[in-house]
């Protein structure tokens, strides 16, 4: 099979490699497709604790595909069935995954992109914000996850206030149900336009959904007493500082949202894969970029630099 391989900081080749073979509990997908996560930019760039070359289809954890083959322990009956998963080598033509980590997916999703995992991460993150019609809900950084999240809490009834850099991104954040818009410029700006419309009080919940130091300091200034902090960015490219004394002042419960469990994640898989049923979640244009297998690097940099209208990359395998 083909499989990228990472070779050195912002290097990526194509290698030939053998198919793997599916263990106890294990099925082998072929693979159609599988989307670029931003947590894969840290190690794209190279820091120290990077090693190099990576397992071929390394990073990738969002694919989607064929069962074509299972393991001693799996029913047959999963051959042929397409499903999302979460694996850790998807940046190839074929994976394997643990039949506890892979989803059914109805005939009615067929030929669309379906990056299970993180719509399983957006699903577990929005029930661990525990979000309640009449709150206002500020979400920091409208990507893919961010844009999710806004539907889901202006579903749930919040007033959601968005703020992100880029204008494409407030759109996107408007059309997925986002009551105001604030655009990520000037720190204090940001933060009396928010106690301007909550006639001072804050918000009751806070999602920082970027990962990075400065989206995290302001999404401590815009929660409320007796708050909840959800940190949803993935903070992996250094150490953070935070502001104990106001966190300790304003007594915020904070929630590091990210999930290990993977009995967790299939639970968030499948409420996403709900959700999409029943029109709830809509994917429409969220899977913006498509690239083939050996353009790998283009979209890591695109994931990267977020060219007009980007919201996320997906790599085509099939």
């Amino acid at each position: 099979m083909r499989a990228a391989v990472l070779t050195g900081p912002g290097r990526v080749e194509i290698r030939d490699v053998p198919r793997p073979r599916p263990g106890p509990g294990q099925l082998r997908l072929r693979l159609q497709g599988c989307g670029v996560c931003a947590s894969n930019l840290t190690p794209w760039a190279g820091p120290d604790w990077m090693r190099f070359p990576t397992e071929p289809g390394g990073l990738g954890h969002e694919g989607w595909g064929v069962v074509e083959a299972v393991g001693p322990g799996v029913a047959e009956g999963w051959l042929g069935q397409r499903v999302g998963a979460l694996s850790y080598h998807a940046y190839a033509e074929y994976d394997l995954a643990d039949e506890e980590a892979v989803l059914p997916l109805p005939p009615a999703l067929d030929g669309q992109p379906f990056p299970a995992e993180p719509l399983g991460c957006a699903m577990n993150i929005f029930a661990r914000s525990e979000i309640r019609a009449g709150q206002d809900v500020a979400i920091i950084g409208i990507g893919f996850l961010g844009a999710l999240l806004t539907r889901l809490a202006s579903q749930a009834g919040a007033r959601v206030i968005a703020i992100s850099r880029r204008p494409t991104s407030l759109d996107l954040a408007r059309r997925m149900g986002a009551a105001e818009t604030i655009p990520m410029e000037d720190h204090h700006a940001i933060i009396a336009r928010v106690q301007a419309l909550t006639e001072g009080r804050l918000c009751p919940r806070v999602i920082e959904a970027v990962g990075k130091q400065w989206p995290l300091d302001l999404a401590g200034e815009l929660t409320a007493e007796r708050g909840r902090l959800v940190v949803a960015g993935y903070h992996q490219d250094g150490p953070r500082q935070v502001s104990m004394g106001l966190w300790n002042w304003r007594g915020l419960d904070v929630i590091n949202a990210h999930e290990r469990d993977p009995a967790v994640y299939r639970q968030g898989m499948q409420a996403a894969l709900r959700a999409v049923e029943e029109g709830r979640l809509r994917l429409d244009g969220l899977c913006s970029h498509e690239y083939p297998l050996d353009r790998l690097g283009e979209a890591l940099d695109a994931t990267r630099d977020r060219p007009e209208g980007f919201v996320k990359a997906w790599i085509r395998l099939a």
